[in-house]
């Protein structure tokens, strides 16, 4: 064993130069592979495996996909509203335990403002058993009447609003300057972080939406234009959905006959889960592509081991014929050429991790700014253990073609004069 790391450590100093560029080679192959399924696994997770606090979203007829990213995710625009009568029906309906509706359209330097009640705030859970928390100093829900605003982390973090802060909205969901409405809201609390959609959002009353300059509703079919000190009509008012949580497990089923199959004017997205797998289904020969392309890196680096040791083969043939002439094995020569190609391959899956964890780290911000959905640094995958073997394994019958050179060297041809 000595002997053989000796001549693998004394190969490798020999061709540096060629040993790091195949180990460089070998672990942006395999930091690529572990990166691709490791953020591919963990966004599919993020995106529809999460314990979100409530079971459905109401919405207006179409795209359940459509309306589950608006809602849920803030990204995409609204397909459309729904009544307030119809949001006013299901908070009666004794399948439902609680209803929030959110109305949507406007944004603040390209911070999305959503409109809601008070109990998107005590009562909804954003998680499983968790509920919107205050940052010190803050409280975490506005009276309905007043023009306030309750702000996600990220917005306090990345504009610096904060308690007492005052911000004018602008009109539609992309930013411009030109569309700024005259109404000023305050700041009255910040939420502590979550580490979901939410922290990139502004909420304000929903009596608020309704009320911005320019805005019409048309709850009732015609368009209505609120006045200032008048009391909107409940038929003529208007939101983009609705978030729901069942009291009966059953009403899933019953709500998805009555208003997809039967009903015309709505979708249920539900399971929200089922809604966001349709997303993954589309785009997943992106993901194989991705795939695909990682592993014929890997491949790629695996031939750059044989044809770095291929390559030294010729001037080596007298180093092997010397070392049989002195005694060694034609297996032991065998065995020194397919451990420099495991050894090249293992230190390659080593600087892999290191490849792996610049990528991720990458992935995590980019992730984090566009949608707010937080991927995990310390996540276990398969991939993290099942790829660096498998770059080892193909590491070494990369090796054996060489090795099987060595093992054949004749000892007289090469120890002539001039061999």
């Amino acid at each position: 064993m000595r002997a053989l790391t000796l001549l693998v450590t004394k190969s490798l100093r020999e061709h540096i130069l060629s040993s790091v560029v195949t180990i460089l080679s070998i672990g942006l192959g395999c930091g690529l592979t572990m990166a691709v399924y490791v953020v591919t696994s963990q966004a599919k997770d993020a995106f529809t495996g999460g314990e979100i606090g409530y079971d459905a979203v109401l919405g207006a007829r179409g795209s359940a996909l459509q309306l589950v990213l608006n809602t849920v995710f803030h990204l995409e625009t609204s397909p459309g509203n729904i009544s307030w009568t119809m949001y006013e029906e299901l908070s009666e309906d004794p399948r439902i335990a609680l209803s929030v509706p959110y109305a949507v359209g406007d944004n603040w330097r390209g911070y999305r403002i959503v409109g809601t009640t008070p109990e998107m705030f005590t009562e909804l859970e954003f998680r499983s058993g968790e509920t919107y928390q205050p940052r010190d100093g803050g409280s975490r829900f506005f009276l309905a009447t007043n023009p306030e605003a309750v702000i996600g982390s990220r917005v306090a973090q990345e504009t610096g609003l904060d308690v007492g802060s005052a911000f004018h909205p602008y009109h539609g969901i992309e930013f411009d300057e030109r569309a700024k409405h005259e109404e000023k809201y305050t700041v009255v609390g910040v939420l502590a972080p979550t580490n979901t959609p939410s922290d990139r959002v502004i909420w304000i009353p929903i009596e608020g939406i309704f009320r911005l300059g320019g805005h019409v509703l048309r709850g009732s079919g015609e368009a209505y234009r609120p006045q200032a000190n008048v009391e909107i009509p409940d038929e003529h008012k208007e939101i983009s959905a609705v978030m729901l949580k069942f009291a009966d497990p059953k009403a899933g089923f019953h709500l998805d006959q009555q208003i997809n199959k039967q009903g015309k004017v709505a979708t249920l997205a539900w399971p929200i889960g089922a809604s966001m797998a349709q997303l993954f289904q589309k785009v997943g020969w992106i993901t194989r592509i991705l795939e695909l392309i990682a592993i014929l890196v890997v491949v790629v680096a695996a031939g750059t081991i044989l044809a770095s040791i291929t390559n030294t083969m010729r001037e080596r043939r007298r180093e092997f014929a010397i070392l049989r002439a002195l005694g060694a094995r034609r297996s032991t020569v065998f065995s020194a050429i397919l451990a420099e190609s495991t050894t090249l391959a293992g230190l390659g899956a080593i600087v892999g991790y290191g490849v792996y964890l610049a990528i991720l780290m990458g992935a995590v911000w980019v992730v984090r700014a566009q949608t707010g959905v937080v991927l995990e640094l310390d996540q276990f995958h398969l991939a993290l253990i099942a790829v660096p073997v498998g770059v080892i394994i193909l590491g070494a019958a990369a090796g054996l073609i060489p090795a099987r050179a060595a093992y054949s060297t004749d000892v007289a041809t090469n120890l002539t004069a001039g061999s």
